[in-house]
């Protein structure tokens, strides 16, 4: 007998007159990947029939062992509302198998999202995560290339007609809800171009899923609005970069929100402090998967309101981790290095095996710091013991050598083709001749 979560995407699919579904998945990147299949073939999908080639796929699969499964996930079925109605195009995203024996796929990114969340629940946790996604908005020039500049001169919550995306975000906004998402907010941001729209908070799988999703929708939508929508953490130089602060907590299974306790000092629970402790610890050795481009350390750097130094506040955004103000069920920390270009499935397991180490081993965070310290002097913050993150992708590939914990987090096959990824893309920004470099040396050597 079939399931009844089958069933019913089958059932969605007939009434809706779905022509085509798309299969999807990413790669170690955090690139969404997909394989678009006829109608007919959602059911053979939905059993775990159909096989794709994993060795073409970056981080995935050797050539002599290429034949994977995607096997479709049916709470993610949604139909794309940006295709015609009259042959519906719908999408299911996947978990990727390996084919002897069938099983889970351990370079899966998803799939290893699933192992960090079943270590937390044998715990007693759910982790609930809520980010907010940064971006900016370019015009293109007649050939469809983006222009690294923009006429939008707008600020924080400026609105049109000097917000000139205001358009494009309202549509991105009713798309995103027709595909099951709660927008809480939507605004301009405080660089000119940059935009920022808020989702509901959930579980990580949900939230990570959700993630691959907003950036698709995203682009596709600035798309049609003769706009580049870009995730780039640093994409001008001298104006804020785009992030990914995530917000996160534990739950208990049956929902409550452990992260708060009325009777601790900030009325912070003793899992709250340690769970810091754990991301505090682990903040260097987690960063190249938070920040995996070497564009995202054009982004953490002092002046910018991006986090450089590893502290904690409660009202300090100048720090690693902020404890928003809100208590109760809405107490959480917010990690405020993550950028929009990490895999999000990564990014939720590296942050959620750093917290839970925490809480094993009760470890304390420092003591807040409040001051700002980007106007503190080098031996000031080594006297406070405020260490910075790494300064480059170089830099944190070491640190995330260095870090145990978290290549245990990553499993030993997303940890080897994840590196072997990322230093090929160092090597290949070390042999570059950049155009700052020219400038700066040509006249004057």
């Amino acid at each position: 007998m079939k399931g009844a979560q089958m069933m019913d995407v089958l059932e969605k699919i007939k009434s809706s007159g779905v022509r085509f579904v798309r299969l999807q998945f990413t790669d170690v990147n955090g690139v969404l990947k997909n394989v678009a299949i006829p109608a007919s073939q959602a059911e053979k999908a939905l059993e775990g029939e159909l096989m794709f080639d994993g060795s073409s796929i970056e981080g995935f699969a050797r050539i002599e062992e290429s034949d994977m499964y995607l096997i479709p996930d049916p709470s993610t079925f949604t139909i794309m509302p940006w295709r015609p109605s009259s042959g519906a195009v719908a999408r299911m995203i996947c978990d990727v198998y390996s084919p002897v024996p069938k099983a889970p796929f351990n370079g899966d990114p998803r799939t290893n999202l699933k192992r960090i969340i079943k270590q937390a629940e044998e715990m007693g946790y759910i982790m609930n995560a809520g980010p907010e996604c940064e971006f900016f908005l370019f015009n293109l020039d007649e050939n469809g290339v983006p222009l690294i500049h923009t006429q939008d001169e707008a600020g924080y919550f400026d609105l049109a007609p000097v917000d000139l995306g205001e358009d494009a975000r309202r549509d991105m906004v009713c798309t995103l809800e027709d595909m099951g998402f709660e927008i809480e907010a939507s605004h301009h941001e405080v660089a000119p171009g940059q935009h920022e729209i808020d989702f509901k908070y959930g579980p990580a799988l949900q939230i990570a899923d959700d993630i691959v999703t907003f950036k698709l929708v995203v682009r596709t939508i600035a798309q049609r609005h003769g706009l580049h929508a870009t995730f780039m953490p640093k994409p001008i130089g001298g104006i804020n970069g785009s992030g990914m602060h995530t917000h996160q907590s534990l739950a208990s299974l049956d929902g409550t929100n452990l992260f708060y306790d009325p009777d601790k000092p900030r009325q912070l629970s003793d899992i709250a402090r340690w769970y810091m402790g754990g991301i505090i610890k682990h903040a260097r050795g987690l960063t190249a998967i938070t920040n995996p481009t070497v564009n995202s350390y054009k982004r953490l750097v002092p002046g910018y309101e991006a986090p450089v130094y590893v502290a904690w506040s409660e009202q300090n955004r100048s720090c690693l981790i902020r404890v928003p103000a809100k208590r109760g069920a809405s107490t959480r920390i917010e990690v405020r290095h993550p950028d929009p270009t990490c895999n999000p499935y990564l990014a939720m397991a590296v942050m959620l095996a750093a917290g839970l180490d925490g809480i094993k081993n009760q470890i304390e965070p420092p003591a807040p710091v409040d001051a700002n310290i980007y106007h503190m002097s080098k031996a000031e913050r080594e006297r406070m013991g405020i260490p910075s993150l790494p300064g480059s992708l170089a830099e944190a590939l070491l640190a995330l050598e260095d870090d145990q914990l978290i290549k245990d987090a990553l499993g030993s096959h997303i940890y080897s083709k994840f590196t072997e990824v990322k230093w090929a893309e160092w090597e290949r920004y070390c042999r570059e001749v950049h155009p700052w470099e020219t400038q700066e040396y040509l006249r004057k050597f």
